[in-house]
């Protein structure tokens, strides 16, 4: 509007300018012009996220999520069958530390319907030991003669087992623990070895009764630890496995020797890799062999995935 008004009084006939009359018109008119052009908007940039030309945005730290089958549950109902034994082997846990967790005092009384806390309490007391019977013969819940009273015993929790829970549980005057060594680059950076030699005869399968591998060989055969850690379970207290040693190596894995005929290291007893820990047989199986499992917390994984080229 301004620059057609000042074309308008510029181009007008009834107005007659001398030189300087016009230099000082033209400069007024090329004031006008400049105010309209200073009115005009700035341009828009768009800078939300993911615009053209915005600066990048932090993004926002990612939790690390937990890897499947990592998590523990706080607590675990016994179910028929169950032992203070195979909750633990099946958690990834020392049946020491959960009686201990649970004010378990005798290994083969829980009861059905019985809960127990799988972690440690946030104040946990020193349990009187724990009673085990000989051989740690632990007999599933429902099975004739078995300990456990359904009516009158008081419930457990469940909980995780620690060392000193499982020296207590085992009826061992308790020395200080001996830890395994630890891994070079974390708990999952483990060198296996194989346990025996012999025929590979079963494979793992997630259906199975038993989760692992079946290697043939001869009765007295050694049974070598496939890693170096500390024995955890020694005897027979898990119906299935015959005479049976777990071993922990860190806190992620345990390693599980079955049907052995004789067993040559104790509950506690640090052991090497390669180290003869048993002797292959036949116990609570039809033939002389060697059940071997891997476990990752408690849940068995295939050790055909871990252990080198045979």
């Amino acid at each position: 509007m301004q620059f057609r008004a000042a074309r308008a009084v510029l181009t007008s006939p009834k107005l007659r300018f001398g030189a300087a009359g016009t230099l000082l018109f033209c400069l007024l008119v090329a004031a006008v012009l400049s105010g309209c052009a200073s009115r005009r908007s700035a341009p828009v940039v768009d800078r939300g996220p993911g615009a053209k030309g915005a600066p990048p945005r932090a993004a926002a730290p990612a939790k690390p999520a937990r890897a499947p089958g990592e998590a523990r549950p706080d607590f675990y109902v016994i179910r028929k069958g169950d032992t203070l034994y195979s909750v633990a082997l099946d958690h990834g846990l020392d049946y020491r530390e959960l009686a201990q967790w649970n004010g378990i005092t005798d290994a083969g009384v829980i009861k059905e319907g019985q809960q127990l806390r799988m972690t440690p309490p946030p104040s946990a007391a020193t349990s009187a030991p724990l009673k085990t019977a000989p051989g740690v013969q632990g007999r599933p819940i429902g099975e004739a003669g078995a300990v456990a009273d359904t009516k009158s015993q008081p419930k457990a929790v469940r909980a995780p087992y620690s060392e000193q829970t499982y020296a207590q549980m085992s009826g061992i005057r308790a020395e200080p623990p001996e830890r395994p060594a630890p891994a070079a680059a974390g708990d999952d950076a483990l060198a296996w070895a194989w346990p025996a030699t012999g025929k590979v005869v079963s494979t793992f399968k997630d259906t199975g009764n038993l989760k692992g591998i079946g290697i043939a060989g001869k009765l007295g055969q050694p049974v070598l630890a496939s890693a170096p850690g500390r024995v955890i379970f020694s005897g027979t207290g898990i119906r299935g496995f015959g005479k049976l040693i777990v071993i922990k190596h860190n806190n992620t894995f345990l390693s599980v020797y079955a049907h052995n005929s004789e067993l040559l290291v104790k509950e506690g007893q640090n052991v090497a890799k390669g180290q003869k820990i048993a002797e292959m047989g036949s116990t609570d199986t039809d033939r002389v062999k060697l059940h071997f499992e891997i476990r990752r917390f408690g849940k068995p994984v295939d050790p055909a995935k871990l252990l080198p080229p045979a």
